[in-house]
């Protein structure tokens, strides 16, 4: 999700719903080559089993009635080229198809391997797919997705070469430019001209149709090849974001995501947007163009999905346990139903993903390292000491949701390091002894003053004041900074103008990847790399040290030279208290009694709505 343009949080208004979930959507600069089942275990992720269909589910799918979906707030961007949100992701898999995706019907670790969507296969080295050491990647599309035009016409490379074009369009652009500008031949440049386009339909359409982008070229229309400027082990994952999504020749007719546009959405999926009310509801019918053959990731079960918004999170977990609705939509359960739903074993509540597998970064402490403190490296090392993590644990909702952490990357992503932690803090509990000696030794023997800022949407109050009381104990003294949501990103945390008039020295974000397994360039990279203006280096963290092992993991081509080179940067970052990780989470999910086929999806942190069918 994206709010503003380049935050790193999912939607929850703090006004609608004070117990909800801030979804931290999946963000910025968020990249392998198609992994297989097995390699995705060589590089150390843990197989589980995710809970899957709940009760009635051996009865096998029914096909038929209106999925029911409900929640608090509209979808941020309609336009696939600029959706950056877990609710966009889930939206998208009905109606928009990309080249590359995931399959929902199975376990966590299966879900993690790249499967053809558009795409007839993998490319591999092996079926020439992938060519010029790593550098040029052939992608061969299926002749038989259709877009639900009149009449119906095959979706063509071209299709495709239309979206990588706007991704940079001056009016709604992508938040995740970055991927494109580092990976691909020539997109920076392409990006910085179009940036000086005239930002009206027929300015974007001309500046399109008269500039080529030298690395995406469609060679006939069942034939799109990407030129890369140097191999990029996870350049699949690029392909696989919901912003890579094939573009019809007729959105050139209306400004990117504008009212407009989004009255005349068009689908290569198994639904079509058939209504759509902003801030109100989304409609969507069976796709009479598609066709089941051409898709291997979408069942289609129902026919049709209804999406109500302006709900609370309250109000919506009612509804779900009595039946009226069947699915949430931006919500999860209220923080204090958790406790009774895991008490009481209701199978209707499923926490994703399994085992030893967490889907975000749900607390890590920003530091700001432009001003104050903060730039000192040992009163860093205090902050990580002092931190009672485990209490924030129980914030959260207790071990079923949250672990503690002390690295960047998540358990079970390339470059996890087991067991390491250079600042041991008493398993989770914080060490303010040794915290009070380390802020000593830098000159603050009397305690230093700090301000720390946090969000009032609930549970940032009550995190906020957890930290406040263990840093305390280890001598910092705390200001609180409150800020509404919107603002914790967009006034404060993106902007480094506030971090260098000492608005804030700590801050609790959270982060979610863009994709797992090999996924340094959607965590590492934003969150540790290119401090500036809109960046999610909120600190201004900088180390000559660490991007040189971002650009070794990056160049890297085989997984233990990837592994190596991506533990070796998440040590260094831990090391240097870039920032202070404090836990991992799962995603609570609820839904009816008569929702089948929900396994939890990690894509979409929920059910998959193609995928899910009604029972009767």
């Amino acid at each position: 999700m994206k709010l503003p343009k380049k935050s790193n949080f999912l939607q929850g208004d703090p006004s609608d719903s004070p117990t909800t979930f801030t979804k931290m959507p999946r963000k910025h600069t968020r990249l392998i080559v198609g992994m297989t089942a097995a390699s995705v275990l060589t590089l150390g992720l843990t197989q589980g089993a995710i809970t899957a269909a709940s009760a009635g589910a051996a009865s096998g799918p029914q096909r038929g009635g209106i999925l029911k979906v409900l929640g608090q707030s509209d979808i941020f961007n309609l336009d696939t080229v600029s959706a950056y949100y877990t609710v966009s992701n889930m939206l998208n898999r009905a109606y928009a198809r990309q080249l590359f995706s995931y399959d929902s019907r199975g376990s966590f670790a299966s879900q993690l391997v790249i499967k053809p969507d558009v795409a007839t296969v993998i490319p591999t080295v092996a079926n020439g797919g992938i060519s010029n050491g790593g550098k040029t990647y052939t992608v061969h599309l299926r002749s038989n997705v259709m877009w639900n035009t009149s009449p119906v016409r095959a979706v063509t490379a071209a299709d495709f070469v239309r979206e990588f074009k706007m991704l940079c369009n001056p009016v709604s652009p992508s938040g995740a430019s970055g991927y494109f500008t580092s990976t691909i031949v020539g997109m920076s440049a392409y990006c910085n001209a179009f940036a000086k386009a005239p930002a009206t339909v027929a300015g974007i359409k001309t500046f399109v149709n008269g500039h080529n982008l030298a690395g995406v070229r469609a060679v006939n229309a069942t034939t799109i090849v990407f030129t890369l400027m140097s191999p990029a082990a996870d350049f699949l994952n690029i392909l696989s974001q919901g912003f890579c999504s094939a573009r019809p020749v007729e959105y050139m007719n209306y400004l990117p995501d504008s009212a407009q546009f989004r009255a005349h959405t068009l689908s290569d999926g198994p639904y079509e947007i058939t209504n759509y009310t902003a801030g109100k509801s989304i409609t969507l019918a069976r796709n009479p163009a598609w066709i089941q053959s051409s898709d291997p990731l979408r069942s289609a079960y129902v026919n049709g999905i209804q999406v109500t918004e302006g709900l609370t999170a309250t109000s919506v977990q009612q509804q779900l346990q009595v039946g009226t609705g069947n699915m949430e939509w931006d919500v999860t359960p209220p923080t204090q139903d958790i406790p009774g739903l895991t008490a009481s074993k209701d199978p209707n509540l499923i926490i994703g993903p399994s085992g030893n597998n967490y889907v975000d970064l749900g607390t890590y402490l920003a530091l700001n390292q432009y001003h104050g403190p903060m730039t000192k490296k040992l009163v860093r090392e205090a902050v990580a000491y002092a931190v009672n993590k485990n209490a924030i644990v129980q914030i959260l909702g207790g071990p079923a949701i949250a672990a503690t952490t002390s690295q960047v990357v998540l358990p079970g992503s390339v470059g996890y390091v087991k067991g390491f932690n250079p600042f041991p803090d008493k398993n989770g509990a914080g060490d303010p002894a040794k915290a009070k000696a380390l802020l000593k030794q830098a000159g603050y023997p009397n305690g230093v003053a700090i301000k720390l800022l946090y969000s009032t949407t609930d549970p940032g109050p009550r995190v906020g004041q957890s930290l406040q009381a263990s840093l305390e104990l280890a001598g910092f003294k705390v200001t609180l900074v409150p800020a509404t949501q919107s603002d914790f990103y967009g006034k404060y945390l993106t902007q480094p103008s506030s971090a260098k008039s000492g608005l804030w020295d700590v801050a609790p974000p959270g982060w979610i990847p863009d994709w797992f397994g090999n996924n340094g360039r959607s965590t590492v990279v934003p969150l540790l790399t290119a401090p500036g203006l809109g960046s999610n280096d909120f600190g201004g963290y900088s180390s000559a040290v660490l991007n040189a092992d971002v650009t070794q993991a990056l160049k890297a081509t085989t997984p233990a030279a990837v592994s190596a080179a991506w533990a070796k940067a998440n040590k260094q970052a831990v090391k240097d208290v870039a920032i202070v990780p404090v836990n991992v989470q799962k995603w609570p999910v609820y839904h009816s009694s008569n929702l089948k086929g929900c396994n939890f999806f990690w894509y979409s942190l929920n059910c998959d709505l193609p995928n899910v069918w009604l029972s009767k």
